[in-house]
């Protein structure tokens, strides 16, 4: 099944390139343009320079870059094999928590070998940008993230065990998550790690793009003479954590709908009723708890906001309606609570078919809530729609069946640091 494996990982030397917080970044695809500038203007070594590379010629300057750093030792590679514990110590919804996994190498097998199992569509633009950088670079400078099903913890227990002394790396972001990073180069245990994963599928949590990408760069080293069956170009860095591990957050992401030619809220609310039971509201400040109830109440409920306080909570009146409508989707796919919001409503009476909502043409997504109201009240979108969180289990029973969900279904918290670890595709 799955294959693991150590890497000599490349990391920043901090005593030239400076200190850890300032050389790290989120990920590429969450960062605006001004973000991306006053990370370089804090320290001109930023892995956004590598990760995110701007101008004439982005790519063949990332690899001028990347050259330029290892020839200076801002870069280095580490003497031995290791394996990485990273954790994430943060708080969401009010709460505190903390996940912990493994970065490790990963040989990456096609989707229909059912050893790596997507969830989720993805976009080819994103997909041309990671191959065009991955070509120039030899490189990933950041990570998937990748869950694993393991009953007994048995991986995790032995994560913890090596991770019970001070972190080798450790800094808090602007975002107050705090980063740790153990190196692990222990033969034994990293032997153990590399075995339990031996007959075990990674589900991916977030990384679809870097994945797919990862097989096409793969493809195209083998058929280049670049690369061999069994080279580092076989492998991808990614992150592992136990699927069941309490520090496991998924936010939701809410709907934007912009742009339609003719729009009103009353039209639409008269057709969503033949599918969903409707309550008027006139604040906002109660809708995620009301969301949340329906949810627990094993019901599938929205919330449709108009502006100025204005929303309604649409709760479907009747499952069964999706069987109906998707026969061909397995009863966890189709019951899915963006499955119903893109087949009844945005398909159905906004018009929005799947292959706008991949160009997002009338749609737009968003991870925050106040955002999902505020863009409506500014006019920035005619409306919007609020969703309850999608289930880690639901991500695994979609994936098992080798189904996928709609775009932006999961967000998973937090994101990944980029720039603890790097993995050279080189031997």
């Amino acid at each position: 099944m799955a294959e693991i494996k150590a890497f000599k990982g490349m990391r920043f030397d901090t005593s030239k390139a400076g200190e850890i917080d300032k050389l790290c970044c989120p990920p590429y695809d969450i960062i605006s343009e001004e973000e991306r500038l006053a990370f370089i203007a804090e320290n001109e070594h930023n892995i956004i320079r590598l990760e995110l590379p701007k101008g004439e010629n982005p790519y063949s300057d990332a690899a001028s870059i990347l050259k330029d750093w290892e020839e200076k030792g801002i870069l280095t590679r580490e003497d031995a094999p290791a394996i990485y514990v990273y954790e994430e110590e943060f708080t969401a919804y009010g709460k505190s928590g903390a996940v912990k996994g493994i970065i490790v190498r990963l040989k990456v097998e096609e989707f229909e070998k059912g050893i790596v199992l997507p969830h989720e569509f993805t976009l080819s633009k994103a997909k041309e940008d990671r191959l065009n950088l991955m070509k120039a670079t030899n490189c990933n400078f950041s990570q998937i993230y990748g869950l694993y099903m393991d009953e007994e913890h048995t991986s995790l227990k032995t994560i913890d065990k090596v991770s019970e002394g001070p972190p080798d790396m450790e800094f808090t972001d602007k975002g107050s998550v705090t980063h740790r990073l153990w190196i692990v180069k222990d033969e034994e245990v990293i032997a153990k790690l590399v075995s339990d994963f031996k007959e075990r599928k990674i589900y991916i949590a977030d990384g679809h793009h870097r994945y797919e990408t990862a097989l096409n760069y793969r493809n195209y080293c083998r058929e280049n003479g670049i690369s061999k069956e069994g080279d580092a170009q076989d492998f991808q860095m990614i992150y592992l954590v136990d699927m069941e591990h309490p520090g496991l957050v998924v936010f939701p992401t809410h709907r934007l709908v912009r742009d339609l030619p003719e729009f009103d809220s009353d039209e639409v609310l008269c057709k969503c009723s033949k599918y969903f039971d409707i309550e008027a509201f006139t604040a906002t400040d109660n809708m995620e708890t009301e969301l949340e109830a329906e949810d627990k109440a094993g019901k599938k409920a929205f919330g449709f906001y108009v502006g100025d306080g204005e929303w309604y909570k649409l709760t479907l009146k009747d499952i069964s309606v999706m069987d109906e409508l998707l026969p061909e989707l397995s009863a966890v796919s189709r019951t899915l609570d963006v499955t119903v919001l893109h087949t009844l409503v945005l398909e159905k009476i906004f018009g929005i078919d799947k292959a706008n909502m991949a160009a997002q043409i009338n749609l737009t997504y968003t991870k925050f809530f106040e955002e999902a109201i505020s863009f409506v009240d500014e006019g920035k979108a005619q409306c919007s729609f609020v969703l309850n969180p999608t289930k880690v289990k639901e991500i695994r029973d979609v994936a098992s069946k080798g189904e996928k969900m709609p775009q932006k279904s999961t967000y998973f918290y937090p994101k990944m640091i980029t720039g603890l670890v790097m993995n050279k595709l080189e031997d």
